[in-house]
């Protein structure tokens, strides 16, 4: 039984220091600090054992010889170790536990940084509240460990070291008494530890389904009214926070148990010591003075061996919560730069290629005003091609499973328009999604300009593609700063002349703030078109080489729609535009319109060329005519 007892805490030992290696390389990074924290520890705790050293001796002198004089120097002496103790414990706290909130400080950057880096795929099976959860409980439960937790557990240390060797000076029998329970106190935290560990682990689970819950319910509250079920929701949230208050108690069980059992060791260990030490002084092994101070030394253990189920408890939260962050960090982007790129031309935005500043849009003037270097005609330069040759060969594509795409061939010239039509879910998002690398499709099938797309780094990619998607997204902030968003520096002037494309400066007129107005949470301020025509905005100022709208006017009525469509003209000029859309009024313009029918192309050619062979396009063209006339009457 003991050696299977000894074998245990070592491999105990190991599992602590594997669950910690995440940690290593901010602990390194703060090597020094750490160096001079514990350097103050060491000089806290030289103090430490000097104060029943002082009164060990007082003891001993004054029961020879009582004076005023005496009993003012070892006043004196008390006093000053009890100052540079709170001097050097001070500095300790402030050394140690401002590193923790340094190393949370990086690890919430690294976090945030990978999270920016992971693949849209990922936040698709991930509940953003469960992210949340893991970047704000579990990151302050690492703190705590790093923090408090190592503080506690070095003092901790340092302090039964260095009382061990003072105690035994004063007696080998006292101490060997004193220390005989320390094995069962080891083995009673290694046994409690793992039982606070797996439960802490359940609550950390279930505070993740909480948030989950909290953040789905908060984001449709809208549906939650509408279908009237405020009640239905509460009683789910119910049901999860009184689970959640019951893994609390199962923990809080083990917790109350750890303490009192700690308690009744430490209890033992002081009658144990009394008993003995009566004993000794009775014999006169030992004086008075040097009972009284190893007396002082064990109720000062005794917030050590308090602390170090405190300790104990921070170690498992905070492993715990740290191979929850874990799981994060190591999870691989799914769509990431290839290694060993070939050296292929930049591919800049037309901003860039003209020598604008970001953000100059068709027609504007350059730097203040200042002719560009290069010439410009209708805003495309001369002798440069203002689009991207797009090229899909043999695409197919498959998403979880389900073939999406089937084998598609198309050639898009630069600076020309392809339209693409088609029944709700044949593909046509999915299409676009896979030139801005969204999604990734098999190597070879997507071209831009003659090489692989898989060829180009993600960023100069998607910073020459301007992409207006189906389910418009805004910021909680201001109009302006929204259609600005990916633009470093825009004018006030170039950013109404984007809203003035697309159909949006009369309602920002009508703002009281106008283009400060903040929008709110995912633009809950703005109405349906108001959000489209603020993402085509922000995608017209962004420049691009290669425009991408995905049923961007689907929330707009007709007139809306011709007039934005007439104004982006000149934006479409000279550079590739894909338009996805359900109305035949978006895309009849388009030089190349295709008719995608479960993940096929079921028909190719112009508007007037689709209506004469009487198929998908044209029926689809009678309907939305039909509609149209039904809705004037």
């Amino acid at each position: 039984m003991e050696a299977a007892g000894a074998g245990k805490v070592p491999f105990k030992a190991m599992k602590i220091l594997t669950s910690l290696q995440p940690l290593f390389p901010y602990l390194r990074s703060h090597r020094k600090q750490y160096a001079l924290g514990f350097l103050t520890l060491l000089a806290e705790v030289c103090f430490w054992v000097a104060v029943p050293q002082i009164i060990r001796f007082a003891i001993d002198d004054l029961r020879r010889e009582t004076s005023a004089e005496k009993l003012a120097i070892y006043s004196g002496l008390l006093v000053g170790a009890a100052l540079c103790k709170g001097f050097f414990l001070f500095w300790t706290r402030m050394i140690l536990i401002g590193i923790s909130r340094n190393i949370e400080c990086d690890l919430r950057n690294d976090l945030y940084r990978h999270l920016t880096k992971l693949s849209l795929g990922y936040f698709q099976r991930t509940r953003t509240g469960d992210i949340m959860s893991r970047a704000t409980n579990d990151l302050n439960a690492v703190r705590m460990l790093l923090g408090p937790g190592v503080m506690y557990s070095a003092r901790t240390t340092v302090i039964m070291i260095a009382a061990l060797v003072v105690m035994m000076q004063i007696s080998t029998r006292l101490t060997l008494y004193c220390f005989s329970l320390v094995p069962v106190v080891a083995f009673v935290v290694v046994e409690f530890g793992g039982r606070i560990h797996h439960r802490f682990e359940a609550i950390q689970a279930m505070m993740s389904d909480m948030s989950a819950r909290v953040q789905e319910s908060l984001a449709g509250m809208r549906v939650l009214r509408a279908y009237v079920q405020e009640e239905a929701d509460l009683q789910g949230f119910l049901h999860l926070n009184t689970e959640y208050v019951e893994r609390n108690r199962r923990l809080i069980r083990v917790w109350g148990m750890f303490y009192p059992t700690l308690e009744i060791l430490t209890g033992l260990i002081a009658v144990t010591v009394l008993w003995a030490g009566g004993r000794e002084v009775a014999q006169g092994n030992i004086s008075i003075g040097s009972f009284v101070a190893f007396n002082v030394y064990m109720a000062q253990l005794t917030w050590p061996m308090i602390a170090l189920g405190w300790v104990v408890n921070l170690h498992q939260r905070g492993t715990a919560s740290l191979a929850r962050l874990n799981h994060i960090l190591e999870e691989r982007p799914e769509i990431d730069d290839a290694a060993g790129l070939p050296s292929l031309p930049t591919l800049p935005a037309l901003a860039e290629v003209r020598g604008n500043e970001p953000g100059a849009l068709p027609g504007a003037g350059g730097n203040g005003g200042e002719s560009s270097p290069v010439e410009i005609a209708g805003g495309i330069p001369v002798g440069m091609p203002g689009g991207i040759k797009v090229e899909l060969r043999n695409l197919s594509f498959a998403y979880n499973g389900t073939q999406v795409l089937r084998n598609i061939n198309l050639t898009i010239p630069a600076g020309s328009t392809l339209a693409i039509v088609g029944p709700t879910g044949s593909g046509k998002s999915t299409l676009a999604s896979l030139l801005p690398r969204l999604f990734d499709a098999a190597p070879g099938m997507v071209w831009l300009d003659g090489h692989p797309v898989r060829h180009f780094r993600l960023q100069d990619l998607r910073r020459m593609i301007g992409f207006v998607p189906q389910e418009t997204f805004l910021f909680s902030d201001s109009l302006r700063e929204n259609i600005a968003f990916g633009v470093e520096q825009a004018s006030d002037d170039e950013i109404a002349r984007a809203a003035g494309i697309a159909g949006l400066l009369n309602d920002v007129e009508e703002f009281p703030r106008g283009f400060k107005t903040i929008v709110g949470e995912r633009g809950i301020t703005l109405s349906g078109g108001q959000k489209q025509r603020t993402a085509i905005a922000r995608a017209v100022l962004r420049n691009p080489r290669l425009l991408i709208l995905d049923d961007a006017l689907s929330s707009v009525d007709t007139y809306t729609e011709e007039m934005i469509l007439n104004r982006m003209q000149t934006v479409l000029q000279g550079r590739t535009s894909i338009l996805i859309s359900h109305r035949i009024s978006t895309v009849r313009g388009a030089d190349q319109i295709i008719v995608l029918v479960n993940g096929k192309i079921a028909e190719r050619g112009s508007h007037e060329k689709l209506m004469e062979k009487g198929s998908y396009y044209t029926q689809l063209y009678r309907q939305q005519l039909l509609e149209e006339e039904l809705e004037r009457d």
